[in-house]
């Protein structure tokens, strides 16, 4: 459940979360008062990490040699001649609203987040670059522009966030406070304002609001409130109220927070002994609560969210981990399920313009099943779905040679999906009429306005 901690008595306090409450602007965007950079539109990554395999997730090949071929059967989708792996059977009825990028090459392996954190952008993230041009806070709601999720932001049980491949919020040149919230880091941020739900407590509204009313009374009966300046305590107020009603699920029908659970999928005897077993659980137990969280966020005003579950498909068929057809029933089928769920829900909001929802890794699989039954890694090729934001409306982009190891013609490259991302979020013409906007930043956003978008 969301716990907001009393920080009168912390050095932390005019810094609630690692916000930087105390900073002036911390509401206005760098720029001008009247201008508008930003869309209004939001983005949510999916990160993929660990590499998915292209052959049984939206570029199947059933008719290759059986050491290459397509592990399990194939589904048709809505999209006539048009096939997915059979583990995708709720996207592939809505393949018609997707865009599928089969020419995709980022050139990397693990650690390679080009599609999160690019040269384009100088080592900064997706989150970062969009606070930088948005302002960290949204001055509506409270809520931070932009946030990294994983699977211990929901719960305090699963996996939290770790840099062994890599960063997911750094800032590269751009000032640190730009960094995206990330839920469940620790450190300052947590020992100021927890953001943690059970994912056993989603609808316990009336817990949730009494922690946020206790919070609020606190500070008041402490006069830590009474003893900030207006802009400060309006700051602090901002963030109890984005935060409480962001995280607060009273509105919500149980039946769609059911709807997005992805915990029968959990089952520990799929997994036996692989050392990589704690990643499938927080995958199993938390993609689809994410993907609702990561929508109520979004739909409250936040414009950037990035979501990991753990290196979870890293299909090597070893010690670590899962062969391709465990691998299908343990990250890909909960995969499938949460991000059907998603889509309908979205569909049903009203949200498919509003929202563009990217899903990838760092890189794809190989062609060749190793002698265990796996897959390993390979920079060459990988899976990329795009759905919403007003662009996807059963595009399939490119195509792959026989084997799926490579291309036909030209690569789809991460540059061009960051080009789709920024051409989402940004309103470019107002970037450029913003005196206070730093040189890099604008630098970084402006060189995507000319590279081609994935759609």
């Amino acid at each position: 459940m969301l716990s907001v901690h009393n920080p009168t008595t912390r050095r932390a306090f005019l810094s609630v979360g690692g916000l930087g409450l105390a900073a002036p602007g911390l509401f206005a965007n760098p720029g001008s008062a009247s201008a508008k950079p930003t869309t209004g539109k939001s983005v949510i990554f999916l990160f993929m990490q660990g590499g998915p395999p292209q052959h049984e997730t939206f570029d199947p090949k059933p008719d290759l040699p059986v050491e290459m071929r397509t592990v399990g059967g194939v589904v048709p989708t809505s999209i006539p001649g048009v096939h997915f792996g059979d583990a995708l059977p709720n996207l592939a009825k809505h393949a018609h609203r997707l865009a599928i990028v089969r020419n995709f090459v980022t050139g990397t392996q693990h650690g390679g987040l080009k599609p999160i954190v690019s040269e384009a952008t100088k080592g900064a993230s997706l989150g970062a670059v969009y606070n930088g041009v948005a302002g960290a806070v949204r001055p509506e709601s409270g809520l931070p522009s932009s946030l990294v999720l994983w699977p211990k932001s929901i719960d305090p049980t699963t996996e939290g966030p770790r840099d062994r491949f890599g960063r997911f919020d750094t800032t590269g040149p751009l000032n640190a406070s730009l960094a995206p919230l990330t839920p469940g880091a620790g450190g300052q941020l947590e020992d100021s304002l927890k953001l943690r739900l059970d994912p056993d407590r989603l609808d316990d509204r009336r817990g949730l609001l009494a922690e946020l009313d206790r919070a609020k009374f606190g500070l008041d009966a402490a006069g830590a409130l009474d003893a900030l300046d207006g802009q400060r305590r309006q700051a602090f107020e901002m963030v109890l109220k984005g935060v409480g009603a962001a995280f607060d699920v009273s509105k919500e029908d149980p039946k769609l927070v059911a709807r997005y659970d992805t915990g029968r999928w959990n089952q520990p005897k799929l997994w036996g002994n692989k050392k990589n077993a704690p990643h499938y659980e927080s995958h199993t137990k938390t993609v689809g609560k994410l993907l609702l969280l990561a929508r109520r966020l979004c739909e409250a005003g936040c414009g950037q969210v990035t979501i990991n579950t753990e290196f979870n498909w890293d299909f090597h068929a070893d010690g670590n981990n899962l062969d391709v057809a465990a691998g299908k029933k343990v990250v890909v089928e909960p995969f499938d399920h949460a991000v059907g769920a998603f889509i309908e829900d979205v569909e049903a909001r009203g949200l498919s313009d509003k929202i563009l929802l990217v899903c990838c890794g760092e890189m794809g699989r190989t062609p060749k099943i190793n002698k265990n039954g796996g897959r390993d890694h390979w920079p060459n090729l990988a899976p990329l779905m795009l759905y919403g934001g007003g662009l996807t409306r059963g595009q399939v982009v490119g195509a792959s040679d026989r084997d799926g190891a490579k291309p036909v013609g030209p690569p789809t490259r991460p540059e061009n999906l960051l080009a789709t991302i920024f051409g989402t979020l940004f309103d470019y013409g107002q970037l450029r009429v913003m005196p206070n906007l730093s040189r890099d930043l604008l630098g970084m956003v402006t060189a995507m306005e000319k590279v081609p978008g994935v759609v």
